[in-house]
């Protein structure tokens, strides 16, 4: 226990130090600054660790959620720079590999379905998807749907109109995942009926960076999203709770849905992912009738349905290499 605790006392000191050296960058546009200090952090946090981020004290915490805030704000400002470079081929979508963690998306979006496949009653064999938080570079739709979900539509909200008009124009020389693909620009708290046509619905780990502000997201999704239909929520687990959110599932079951699996990957897949079903108990004045809930039983935690790549361990070169990271 005590070897632990020194263990967790010199990571929260180390990420205390990179946070107050990103804090003091003029500017989180990629560069070489940036990205030393964001592998840097990246390489800290990936490794599995005892650390449980929910428990730190009032300073490091202040200090995680500033973390996590600067990390959005480097990951938009990374992705619509990548986002703009594809846009430049003929046909953007040939060449989504420039991405420095493509493969990180790929592995995630096969994780994602995997989960579904294999925890949602029945499977999955959706006619209308729907990703919140889609970003300049929706890697995770595309990757659903070119890969896992050949016949499904896919709607992507992002708050930022320039995110959507970027991610529109990697799909122009693709005929059938443009035709499959449309952007809206929308806050998910302004999303009301038209949820109820979607049979799986997509939260990104950064939509909602504070706690209270992922549940009340999650309340309002399980107001307005049809009975049965299936939530895939990406949160985070161990120190990579400093890049991430972490997502308590007990705030998914009070949001009405019913918790069926959480997985906690500890290779080079950074996000956790809780997979949940829609209560048919939970209506739009976000009532619940006491069924459907977290409290039903506890979701197990479980293993990827298979490993994907090398074990973080083995991936810091690639990412002290990365030409522009995080």
């Amino acid at each position: 226990m005590e070897s632990q605790n020194k263990e967790v006392d010199a990571l929260v000191q180390k990420i205390t130090g990179l946070h107050a050296a990103i804090s003091k960058l003029p500017s989180l546009s990629p560069c070489a600054d940036v990205n030393a200090l964001f592998t840097d952090l990246v390489t800290a946090c990936v490794p599995p660790s005892p650390v449980d981020v929910t428990k730190l004290g009032p300073e490091a915490q202040k200090m995680r959620e500033g973390l996590i805030r600067l990390c959005s704000e480097a990951e938009g400002k990374l992705e619509a720079h990548y986002s703009d470079m594809l846009a430049a081929f003929d046909n953007p979508l040939d060449h989504l590999g420039m991405f420095p963690y493509y493969s990180n998306y790929i592995n995630l979006s096969k994780l994602e379905y995997e989960l579904l496949a294999r925890y949602v009653p029945g499977g999955i064999a959706p006619a209308r998807v729907a990703f919140i938080g889609s970003g300049p570079l929706p890697f995770s739709s595309f990757v659903l749907a070119a890969r896992h979900l050949p016949d499904t539509m896919f709607d992507n909200y992002d708050l930022c109109g320039a995110a959507n008009d970027r991610a529109s124009k990697l799909f122009r020389a693709d005929k059938d995942l443009g035709a499959r693909m449309s952007f809206h620009t929308a806050d998910v708290a302004d999303l009301a009926g038209e949820l109820a046509a979607y049979d799986v619905v997509f939260l990104a780990a950064l939509v909602g960076m504070a706690a209270e502000e992922k549940a009340k997201v999650i309340a309002h999704l399980g107001a307005y999203m049809a009975d049965g239909a299936a939530l895939v929520v990406r949160s985070a687990h161990g120190a990579r709770g400093f890049l991430y959110p972490i997502v308590d599932p007990e705030d998914i079951g009070r949001g009405g849905f019913e918790v069926l699996a959480v997985c906690h990957p500890d290779d080079d897949v950074v996000n956790s992912v809780i997979i949940a079903r829609k209560s048919d108990d939970v209506h739009a004045d976000g009532l619940q009738n006491g069924r459907g809930q977290y409290a039903r039983g506890t979701a197990p935690v479980v293993s990827p349905p298979c490993r994907f790549g090398e074990m973080v361990g083995d991936k810091r070169d690639e990412f002290a290499n990365a030409e522009v990271a995080f």
